[in-house]
């Protein structure tokens, strides 16, 4: 059942998974099964080691997400097919062909020894008295042993030769090195069904195994032995994602040294900045930020100042609240706004504070009547 489940011969299959069937778990050693999630991008895979959870109830052994990796492995392959590797392996490729020739021609030799013991003994068997039979049999087993190995030594010989016939002609070199600039072209091109870029990956790679610790560990394995290993963050968790970035924290909290929510997130819209949902700022967003970071509010950092409050300004000048707020409408109080309501903190008056008579209200006489004293004045003047 095992065996069954682990196969690795499998078809390629429809779905974006680049490396359906080629994951091996770095932990366990185990092949790795695929799933899928819909997210904004469309379907993204995940590569999950569930064997031993399917079979005995297990915790996962891994779950680690394939989107990045199928990139980064993408990418590895672009880089692999290239000229100049196209060009090394063909060099070996003909260096290791004039190896299989020397090696042909000691197994050929080894052909023709068989030969040379088979028909001597032969030549020994036809040669003895038949009515010696015992020795008549024993050359006779003998040379039908020296015909078995004559046989196995000729279908060993032309299954080797067989299996050693790779010769690159010219016309096919040629041909090689046209993949190097048609398989990028090829890669890229979203018209590229993703089942032929499975079947690409499968000419190409063995396996990859997958290790999830601090970051995620892809060691990549070529048909050909080479190896290489890749390193790739975790990705961000949701949240993580809509984490506001630190430097616009840090700039929260310098311009709540001098504005309110609102204030501050219009500052923030006018350079272009956004929230990490990638919304625009408001006064509720930034609060939430001032909160959610702890960083000190408006309000504290102007009462480590020494500003007063309404009430303590009011109790300090001996006058009321209104009186106060009369006085800092005219400018005789400077008063700083710790809110979006333009609620106040007041700096001390100092020496000369405003007196009563100072600021008094402005007559709220009908406009008929300020016409008519108007007129009168012009009128006195003549």
């Amino acid at each position: 059942m095992r065996r069954f489940l682990e196969q690795t011969d499998s078809p390629p299959r429809e779905g974006p998974a680049l490396l359906q069937g080629l994951i091996l778990c770095g932990c366990c050693g185990r092949r790795m099964t695929l799933r899928y999630h819909l997210r904004k991008a469309g379907l993204e895979p995940d590569y999950v080691c569930q064997r031993e959870g399917i079979e005995h109830a297990e915790p996962l052994c891994q779950h680690i997400p394939g989107a990045g990796i199928d990139r980064l492995v993408g990418d590895l392959l672009v880089e692999a097919i290239s000229p100049m590797t196209l060009d090394v392996a063909l060099t070996v490729q003909q260096e290791l062909q004039s190896r299989l020739e020397e090696a042909d021609r000691l197994r050929q030799k080894q052909v023709e020894r068989a030969r040379y013991e088979a028909d001597l003994a032969q030549r020994r068997y036809m040669k003895v008295d038949p009515d010696h039979r015992l020795v008549a049999d024993t050359l006779e087993a003998d040379w039908n042993h020296k015909l078995r190995a004559l046989t196995e030594a000729e279908q060993e010989y032309a299954r080797r030769r067989e299996q050693d016939r790779q010769v690159v002609n010219d016309e096919q070199r040629r041909a090689i090195l046209s993949l190097a600039s048609d398989f990028p072209r090829l890669w890229r091109d979203p018209n590229t069904p993703d089942r032929e870029r499975k079947r690409m990956v499968r000419l190409l790679l063995e396996d990859v195994t997958l290790i999830r610790d601090k970051d995620i560990t892809a060691h990549v394995r070529f048909k050909g032995g080479a190896k290489r290993t890749l390193r790739l963050p975790l990705p961000l968790n949701a949240w993580q994602m809509r984490t506001t970035s630190s430097d616009i924290v840090a700039e929260v909290d310098r311009l709540l040294n001098e504005h309110t929510y609102s204030e501050i997130a219009s500052s923030l819209n006018e350079r272009g900045l956004h929230s990490g949902e990638g919304l625009p700022f408001c006064a509720r967003s930034v609060a939430r930020i001032q909160r959610c970071y702890r960083l000190r509010s408006r309000y504290d950092r102007l009462r480590a100042k020494g500003l007063l409050t309404l009430s303590e300004m009011a109790e300090a000048l001996a006058t009321s609240k209104d009186q106060v707020k009369i006085w800092r409408r005219h400018g005789l109080l400077r008063g700083h706004a710790y809110n979006d309501k333009n609620e106040c903190l007041f700096e001390h008056a100092g020496d000369n504070p405003p007196g009563k008579a100072q600021a008094v209200k402005p007559s709220r006489r009908p406009a008929e009547a300020l016409a008519i004293d108007s007129t009168q004045e012009v009128q006195c003047e003549a």
